[in-house]
């Protein structure tokens, strides 16, 4: 069997490692010249770095990133809501690593030119058409001038190649464009002393305002770490187009940030002067697309932000790329048919990501903090008077069953 991968991000580069593991031959196509270090910031969840543990990568990340302990949800006024464990602090048996979401993609794309061979990897590819028969798929791609470069024909297609995905809009012609719900986000990072455990997380506000900060590297110094930080403000209407497209290296400006920053107290960091202090970041206008009915047709199938694209909440994006390929690796390596596999993978994957792009949309883990400042907009003097402590386990717990990684039982929770 041979799969034709289309995207060269997070979830097809996975994805090329978790078939070649299990025997199945692949070859990933990328529409840039170059598979580049972007982006900023990102959670990878225990049960995802658990699969790129069975891969061997395990000591690799563990050099580049930080393993997360602990996490706080504040309200706008820093006042703490919920306070959790993280990673092997929460009976894990794997971290969870606070990462650079290019150098994670660096570490699993070298992986795949050492055990596939650079030749495996095809740059400047952009995916123009595919057509399938009963022995297999076969797709035309083109490189940025408009001419055709390639034509590659193999038993299965995979579309990984993102919210703008050339096979999902092939497969769904009348969807139209991603679904904004007004929300702008500002990400960037910027070498900064620690702060809490130099290992922490913080999440202060709301889904309609919330300022993000935590450490995704060791610093200049060993008082000092990579800090990224996020600002997530609504900042138009929901039932209008976004105002950009969406795209994770369009530079953000200052003037445009700065005034949403000061609706924040976040104790522990001073969030206005490390945001002033980075050089440059980035804007995205937070989207994401209805679940779709189904994945597969035929020979073809999605995965990652081509199959479930979701809101950043709750740490969840790469990592639902990441269980995406394991569960299409082994589906293709136990099915006797492609078709078979393909239905196989998406009866386990499509509902469980339904759930999650939904939940998402309603604040995920972090909507605890939405139930305690809807309550108490003005902040508290007890949180457990204004939402108990049953009550606001329920929210977060419930997320973390939906999305698989709940940590093991009785040793999870801290305090709250």
């Amino acid at each position: 069997m041979k799969a034709i991968i289309v995207g060269g991000g997070i979830g097809g580069l996975t994805t090329a490692l978790m078939l070649r593991a299990r025997g199945i031959g692949c070859e990933l196509y990328e529409q840039s010249e170059t598979i580049r270090e972007l982006g900023v910031g990102i959670n990878t969840l225990p049960h995802a770095i658990r699969e790129l543990a069975g891969l061997g990568l395990l000591d690799r990340l563990d050099a580049i990133a930080i393993r997360t302990d602990e996490l706080h949800y504040l309200n706008r006024h820093g006042q703490e809501v919920w306070r959790e464990s993280r990673g092997v602090n929460a009976g894990h048996d794997v971290p969870q690593f606070s990462i650079h979401r290019g150098r994670l993609q660096s570490v699993i794309h070298k992986a795949v030119e050492e055990r596939l061979g650079v030749d495996a990897i095809h740059t400047g590819r952009r995916l123009g058409a595919f057509t399938q028969d009963e022995g297999g798929v076969t797709a035309h791609f083109f490189d940025r001038s408009g001419a055709h470069v390639e034509t590659a024909r193999g038993d299965i297609l995979i579309g990984a190649d993102g919210i703008h995905s050339k096979v999902r809009s092939t497969l769904f012609p009348e969807e139209g464009p991603p679904c904004w719900n007004g929300l702008m986000l500002w990400r960037g990072a910027r070498d900064w002393p620690m702060f809490l455990t130099g290992n922490s997380m913080i999440v202060t506000g709301g889904l309609n305002a919330k300022v993000v900060v935590y450490p995704i590297a060791e610093g200049s110094s060993p008082s000092s770490r990579l800090t990224n930080w996020t600002v997530l403000v609504k900042v138009g209407d929901a039932n209008q187009p976004p105002p950009r497209r969406e795209d994770w290296s369009r530079p953000g400006k200052r003037e445009d940030l700065m005034p949403h920053v000061a609706r924040f107290s976040v104790p522990h960091v001073d969030v206005p002067a490390l945001i002033t202090a980075t050089p440059e970041f980035y804007e995205y206008p937070t989207c994401d697309r209805d679940p779709l009915p189904y994945w597969s047709s035929g020979r073809v199938t999605l995965l990652g932000d081509a199959a479930h694209p979701m809101y950043p909440v709750g740490s969840n994006g790469a990592s639902q790329a990441i269980l995406d390929a394991r569960a299409l690796a082994d589906s293709l390596a136990h099915a006797e048919h492609p078709r078979q596999a393909l239905t196989a993978y998406e009866r386990k994957r499509l509902p469980m990501t339904a759930e999650i792009v939904r939940s998402n949309r309603r604040g995920g883990p972090e909507g605890v903090i939405d139930a305690v400042e809807q309550l108490a907009p003005d902040g508290f003097d007890d949180v457990d008077h204004v939402l108990g402590y049953a009550q606001r386990e329920a929210i977060v717990r419930g997320y973390a069953s939906k999305a698989g990684f709940a940590a093991l039982p009785g040793l999870s929770v801290v305090g709250g």
